[in-house]
């Protein structure tokens, strides 16, 4: 399935026939081990859009784990992408990911089918099985089975969407009869994109999933997961996850940082070509800067326009 066989918005835009597109992640303002001024995220979120964006991602982290280093953007994803969708027009609305085996699937089907029709079926899902090990305990949650858990999820929310008065069950709970689920989303499903291997195979995501999301790889690494991609999926989506960090100097070579770059702007232009050419679909850019307006107007001019 790619982007112009979904009817879902935000799908088509992120993964239309023209080829690479980009999105840029919350928290926008670089905020991770605090609260960020969500006036300031909201802001910058519709410069992203306004300067060539295709796609605005939020994460979910409902715990705060300082050990971890990252609170993920403080804010919940479904509030905080119904606020952004309320201050936006076309840009696609995604999550990156949430945790399936810590959030109960009524809850999220809900949800989610609530910010789809509130963006006017924007939202695509990135969904995971989690990796921050003391959420688990938190959420009564035994980490050893979420593997089985995210599946049986998955099934879930899918029957919650599609089906009225849906008969569903697993070891969440028990779902039939007299009871509904409202609202469906603007479409039959909401896309969903497992979030790295999921603890599933590579085979079932491929058949289960609307596409596949992962974190950064190395190039070679990239490549090759890629062309197993293609082999087992066809035309589905693949896209990663890449930080981004610009240099002053635009022909600076690359420097390697947790899962992404510090690179002059030329570096970027075709390292991202070169990915493209791999045959991957987006790219969700962790872009760090002092001044975020300043950098998503660069990288948006010298990389994007230029692709």
């Amino acid at each position: 399935m790619t982007g112009t066989d979904h009817e879902n918005r935000g799908y088509r835009r992120l993964f239309g026939p023209d080829g690479l597109t980009f999105g840029i992640g919350f928290p926008l303002t670089g905020v991770r081990e605090s609260t960020p001024a969500v006036d300031e995220e909201v802001r910058l979120a519709t410069h992203a859009e306004s300067v060539g964006f295709d796609g605005l991602w939020a994460r979910d982290v409902p715990t705060y784990w300082p050990r971890f280093g990252d609170a993920g953007g403080a804010f919940d994803p479904w509030p905080l992408l119904s606020h952004v969708a309320a201050h936006t027009d076309s840009v696609a609305l995604g999550t990156s990911s949430i945790v399936l085996p810590i959030r109960h699937p009524i809850h999220v089907a809900k949800s989610a089918a609530t910010v789809d029709r509130l963006s006017d079926g924007r939202l695509v899902l990135g969904i995971a099985s989690g990796d921050r090990d003391p959420e688990y305990p938190a959420f009564g949650v035994d980490p050893e089975e979420r593997g089985t858990v995210f599946r049986e999820r998955v099934e879930a929310i899918r029957s919650i969407w599609r089906e009225e008065f849906p008969s569903t069950a697993g070891e969440w709970g028990t779902l039939e009869g007299d009871l509904d689920v409202l609202p469906k989303p603007t479409t039959d499903t909401i896309p969903l994109l497992p979030t790295g291997n999921a603890r599933q195979s590579t085979e079932w995501i491929a058949e289960r999933g609307d596409g596949w999301l992962f974190y950064h790889l190395p190039e070679k690494t990239l490549r090759s997961y890629l062309d197993r991609w293609r082999e087992l999926a066809g035309e589905k989506p693949f896209a990663i996850a890449v930080r981004v960090e610009l240099a002053d100097d635009p022909d600076a070579d690359p420097e390697h940082l947790h899962l992404g770059y510090r690179a002059g702007v030329d570096w970027f232009r075709e390292y991202f070509r070169e990915l493209e050419g791999y045959g991957l679909d987006h790219a969700i850019v962790g872009l760090q800067a002092d001044d975020p307006e300043a950098a998503m107007t660069t990288f948006a001019g010298e990389v994007i326009d230029e692709l």
